[in-house]
């Protein structure tokens, strides 16, 4: 259904994991709740947070479901550690704020808990190790992607670490010959000596170039890889592709993202509600999400409504609505009566083509909604009952003092009927001497896709809103951005990944990636350097080597540089501001604008070059000569 012109969101702090997985995952013995909130001065070292070994005891797993004996191979005997101390509330949270999400750090494949013990065994589990997230190739064939998902992924980070309940199913899965003390380990494990950097959020990004740089112990750098990419990949996706219906939609264009019951699910429903905001997106008609993130939500009536009335003697009481100015109350159904045969002689249309339970509905939501009163219009006859009916109780409002505020399409071809809609609304307003009702916005939806955009817009329609819902939520043009996360770095020496796909293959070492800028103020490079070379200035001539590109250095002189990651997460904290919801919509905006036009258009971009300096491109023919 259309979200609707009618506005009624809200804001808190909860996080889509505190509403979604509960669904997901009913066998938690304790409700999923939000993060607690980011360090505030005064917070203790880190390590006051740390949780001590927890000794083992005898106990059976519990079952997987209530009721229903586990599988044999759960049934063997196996220490279980008794429930590990609850870490103290932080200092500036409200009193019902959590001390963890349950079940978050179990979102995550089974390998990476088996190569934890792996790490753990061979003695290497605190190895310093670094590793980056990215993504290989830009999605739809375009020449940019937004990266988004970084305060999700935060969020994951601050209240990671393994509850009671999640090391007795850890024992029950891992193999026999696990050794206890590894479970005792696992319950000492969080993020507390992780640091996280990464592009603001909402940011343009490109292949290649780190969205998200985690440095920690291997073992928890490890663990962490699954569930970032979980939280990355499709909101980065989804706002990219959000992103691409508004740079066709041009920014006049009013776009509602309708695709909850098209979703993989409620969790990726609110994710695309979310991020499909943060790409352009105006309103969504998720109520939760509106809740949840204070996205303005809009809805309007369905075909259910409409032809759940078949006359206008359905519609009671009859005698209820007022003027606007005050005065007895009206029949508005006997009113929007004597405009319908105004309205049918201005359009020379038979009244009685005019759907009557059509016209009972529309009276009956205006009475219920005379500020907000828009039409739904092709339900029988746009042009012969669904026009007529919705101009005669729009008029009939006006007489009342009320103004109805939109149509909609849902069906049939758009544009032709856009253009006839405002034909018909542009000559009562003239005929009647209603000024504003030639402007009624019209708005559609009906599987709206890039081309269909591309069609309103080359053939001139009078469409003001549109609703996407299908071709936005699930991608189908490209399911997955395809995120990766590599180590690059082990006790200080750079991790080089070698295969026959150079586009496989990865950048070693810990890095600095700036953006370089042209004269015109456009992004026209971004360039990756070892974290400890000098930072590249600005009007400095730089010899780089450009990814996919063979043979000698390029020199480029930057107008402007900016380094483009920024450290958000130290010590087990959030230790930089997060913007608001608003605020990183707005940044991904500009950041949108100031893409140059060949790299911004959607069809054959121009390829975005992205580069490494001399001594990292040293160090990558080094390390691939040693490992040949």
């Amino acid at each position: 259904m259309l979200p609707s012109l009618m506005s009624c969101a809200t804001r808190t702090t909860h996080s889509i994991m505190s509403h979604v997985l509960p669904l997901l995952l009913p066998r938690v013995p304790f409700p999923l709740s939000p993060i607690p909130c980011s360090t505030s001065p005064g917070l203790p070292p880190p390590s006051t947070h740390r949780v001590p070994s927890c000794p083992p005891r005898y106990a059976p797993p519990p079952a997987l479901v209530p009721g229903v004996p586990p599988p044999s191979h759960h049934l063997r005997s196996r220490p279980l550690p008794a429930p590990c101390p609850a870490r103290p509330r932080l200092p500036g949270c409200p009193a019902a704020c959590p001390r963890f999400v349950a079940a978050m750090a179990l979102l995550t494949d089974l390998y990476q808990l088996t190569m934890a013990y792996g790490y753990w065994r061979a003695g290497r589990h605190r190895a310093p190790a670094a590793a980056e997230l990215f993504f290989r190739r830009e999605p739809f064939h375009g020449a940019f992607a937004l990266g988004t998902g970084l305060a999700e992924g935060l969020r994951f980070l601050r209240a990671f670490r393994f509850s009671a309940a999640d090391i007795a199913y850890l024992r029950s899965v891992l193999p026999s010959t696990t050794e206890d003390a590894f479970f005792d380990y696992l319950c000492t494990v969080d993020a507390s000596e992780v640091t996280v950097s990464s592009v603001p959020e909402g940011s343009v990004v490109f292949s290649r170039v780190p969205l998200l740089q985690v440095k920690g112990p291997l073992l928890v750098v490890q663990l962490l890889e699954t569930t970032l990419l979980c939280l990355v990949n499709y909101a980065s996706l989804v706002a990219t592709n959000a992103a691409r219906f508004r740079l066709l939609a041009g920014p006049e264009m009013k776009l509602m993202e309708i695709g909850l019951r098209r979703a993989q699910g409620p969790d990726g429903g609110l994710s695309a509600s979310k991020y499909s905001y943060i790409g352009g997106f105006d309103y969504t008609s998720n109520v939760l999400a509106g809740k949840l993130y204070g996205i303005p939500v809009r809805g309007t009536i369905a075909h259910s409504f409409i032809m759940s009335f078949t006359s206008l003697e359905e519609v009671q009481p009859r005698q209820v609505l007022p003027p606007l100015a005050g005065g007895e109350p009206v029949d508005l159904a006997a009113l929007a009566e004597s405009w319908l045969q105004r309205v049918c002689e201005l359009l020379q249309s038979p009244p009685e083509k005019a759907n009557r339970g059509e016209l009972a509905a529309f009276v009956s939501y205006a009475i219920t909604f005379p500020h907000n009163f828009q039409g739904l219009l092709d339900t029988y006859c746009v042009m012969r009952s669904g026009l007529p009916n919705f101009c005669a109780v729009a008029l009939a409002l006006h007489q009342l003092g009320y103004r109805a505020i939109g149509v909609r399409l849902d069906s049939g071809d758009l544009v032709q009927q856009s253009k006839e809609i405002r034909r018909v609304l542009r000559a009562c307003g003239t005929t009647f001497q209603v000024p504003w009702f030639g402007s009624i916005p019209i708005a559609v939806s009906n599987d709206i896709s890039e081309q269909s955009l591309e069609s309103f817009i080359r053939e001139g329609s009078e469409i003001d809103v549109i609703g996407v819902g299908t071709n936005l939520v699930t991608c189908p043009l490209q399911p997955s951005l395809g995120c990766v996360y590599k180590l690059v770095e082990v006790n200080g020496s750079p991790c080089l990944k070698l295969t026959e796909e150079e586009e496989k293959m990865t950048i070693p070492g810990i890095k600095a990636v700036y953006r370089l800028y042209d004269a015109a103020g456009h992004p026209f490079m971004d360039l990756m350097a070892l974290e400890d070379e000098p930072a590249p200035n600005a009007g400095q001539e730089l010899a780089v080597h450009v990814l996919g590109r063979r043979g000698e250095a390029t020199k480029v002189r930057p107008a402007a540089v900016e380094p483009l990651h920024r450290t958000y997460f130290r010590d087990g904290q959030v230790c930089e501001v997060l913007p608001s919801l608003p605020e990183v919509r707005s940044h991904a905006q500009a950041s949108l604008n100031r893409l140059s036009p060949a790299h911004r258009r959607l069809r054959e971009p121009q390829p975005y070059p992205v580069a490494v300096t001399e001594k990292l491109h040293l160090l990558l023919a080094e390390l691939r000569q040693a490992r040949q």
